[in-house]
């Protein structure tokens, strides 16, 4: 028998043939399913043909989607093409992805990727965990692992002394360009009122007006470039009792390095000092403090006391009050080649710093118990008044540390006491110990 018409148009039409081959319902363009035509059935009446949705060709095709089945189509139909593209099109989108593919895979073994330097604080965490700080070691690294040692022992020391058992508070800080730090604070114990031991580790960048500004104290430092790495380390102690008798006592010892882009060091400097802040004088106390880093300082050099000494007292010198802070101790800055071999430098330094609990112990230990009235702690704030003035309006390392870059504000403040006071228009009464210990403020004096 002939094919009937609607035969003939589903063996013509591409759709239905994928439709019928492939068993895909055609609810979707038919309301029921479509009965094929046949002999049995004639009078049935087919339901009239339905144009499917034009289905987008292939890129690149010039003519329509070839069927599933092209042999089903016959020769003498319309959509019959044996010229057809369309059928090519995926293998040419493989062939250009495959091209694509390899021209990059190749571009990237072929020239080197440009990765950005790890930074000179990334290069000395490797070095610290892979191989540890020795003696051959980099001074910034060799001086950061002596400050922190010295942090423990003295934290650990000081905590013995609290009949209460309190314990300093430890935070340790990260800063987002590399470094950080630990700050160890006690406040309200028995012994001391508040207590600050802090290490600083810094990492930085100088920008050009803040190298020529220390050219003038190093000139070692390279005048030609925009900016310099530098680094910083430094340990600080800053310890005020309870007691009105016992003295307040400070300490900074400090390292400071530029380096090149590589990490190389071009220039370097040691700083420093200690000095002892008491609100009623003893003179035993000062002279065994004043000794005990005379001694320190004679085994590197006899001329260091004398000349530290005077150093401080003009550092720690109150211009608006017409009066030092305390009663000294030393205080040096800037302490590079010129001066010494950075070896021994060093070695100067531990020291100093190895000689703080020897200083400072016996005069806490003897002093903090002693009987003291409401007047003496009066005083004691009047004078820690002062010590705010100071830290706040002329101390440099404050001052540089509030402007520096994600400063840690916590830890710089660190240094204030807990509690101060200024009365207005306040005189020590004549004969008084008050007074004994205004006029030795201002008229600094020789202990040993």
């Amino acid at each position: 028998m002939a094919p009937t018409k609607t035969c003939m148009r589903w063996a013509g039409n591409p759709f239905l043939q994928d439709a019928f081959f492939c068993r895909k319902p055609l609810r979707r363009y038919y309301s029921r399913p479509i009965r094929p035509y046949s002999s049995s059935n004639q009078s049935a009446k087919p339901r009239p043909y339905i144009d499917p949705p034009k289905r987008k060709p292939l890129v690149g095709t010039r003519s329509k989607a070839t069927p599933a089945n092209p042999s089903s189509i016959p020769s003498n139909s319309p959509n019959a093409n044996p010229k057809s593209g369309g059928v090519a099109a995926p293998y040419w989108r493989i062939s250009l992805g495959v091209v694509v593919c390899g021209s990059l895979i190749y571009s990237m073994f072929s020239s080197p990727l440009q990765l950005e330097p790890p930074s000179i604080a990334d290069r000395d965490t490797l070095v610290k965990r892979e191989s540890g700080v020795t003696p051959s070691s980099p001074m910034r690294l060799r001086m950061e692992e002596f400050i922190k040692a010295q942090q423990k022992e003295i934290v650990s020391t000081l905590e013995t002394l609290d009949p209460s058992k309190k314990k300093f508070r430890t935070d340790t800080w990260t800063r987002p360009n590399g470094g950080g730090g630990t700050s160890c604070v006690l406040q309200d114990g028995t012994v001391f009122e508040k207590a600050g031991v802090n290490t600083s580790i810094v990492y930085g960048t100088l920008p050009r007006p803040a190298i020529e500004k220390m050219r003038v104290n190093h000139k070692a430092l390279d005048p030609d470039v925009e900016s310099l790495e530098f680094f910083a380390a430094g340990l600080s102690c800053v310890l005020h009792p309870q007691n009105p008798n016992a003295p307040t006592v400070h300490f900074n010892y400090r390292y400071f390095e530029t380096m090149d882009a590589e990490g190389n060091c071009n220039a370097w400097w040691f700083g420093g000092g200690t000095d002892l802040t008491p609100s009623y004088l003893f003179d035993e106390d000062a002279i065994h403090f004043h000794r005990t880093i005379k001694e320190a300082c004679d085994k590197h050099d006899r001329g260091y006391y004398p000349r530290f000494k005077q150093w401080c007292d003009k550092y720690f010198y109150i211009p608006h009050r017409g009066e030092s802070r305390g009663i000294g101790g030393i205080f040096f800055d800037d302490l590079d080649e010129e001066e010494k071999e950075q070896e021994q430098l060093f070695s100067f330094v531990k020291d100093c710093l190895t000689a703080f609990l020897p200083s400072y112990l016996p005069l806490i230990e003897k002093r903090k118990d002693m009987p003291f009235t409401e007047r003496e702690k009066e005083w004691q704030q009047l004078r820690r008044g002062r010590y705010v003035e100071f830290n706040l309006v002329h101390d440099r390392g404050t001052s540089f540390g509030l402007n520096t870059p994600g400063a840690r504000v916590e830890s710089i403040l660190m240094s204030l006491p807990l509690t101060a006071r200024w009365m207005y228009m306040h005189d020590a009464d004549k004969g008084s110990r008050e007074e004994r210990l205004a006029k030795v403020l201002r008229e600094p004096r020789d202990w040993v």
